[in-house]
């Protein structure tokens, strides 16, 4: 049904923009707001587009790029920013993976608690 990866939401510092996936706008609404904070402050801190993808098997994964010649970027502060973000929106992110599990692969929500 879907391709290799999907995007959930991306932030793009270059633009100032902030997008979430059509397909994922049944969300509740103060999800979506917790994904636009959490993705905008995250670009507005290190810099670069920063996307939230759902791999093949439904992982949430962080994929973090950068303009080239962008020197301002802050790529250690990149890494660390995610691990922290995973620290500590872990029960969100494993939600978010859980439902697309669910919604989108189809897979049975009894087996995956």
């Amino acid at each position: 049904m879907y391709q290799d990866r999907v995007v959930l939401c991306a932030s793009n510092s270059y633009k100032k923009k902030f997008y979430i996936n059509e397909d994922f706008q049944m969300l509740p609404e103060q999800i979506k707001q917790e994904l636009n904070i959490m993705c905008v402050l995250f670009t507005e801190d290190v810099g670069g587009v920063l996307s939230l993808e759902f791999d093949e098997d439904g992982v949430l994964l962080f994929k973090v790029d950068v303009e080239e010649g962008d020197y301002f970027f802050d790529e250690i502060g990149s890494a660390l920013k995610v691990k922290e973000i995973q620290r500590t929106k872990k029960e969100l992110l494993q939600a978010l993976e859980l439902y697309y599990r669910a919604f989108f692969l189809d897979e049975d929500i009894s087996k995956l608690l």
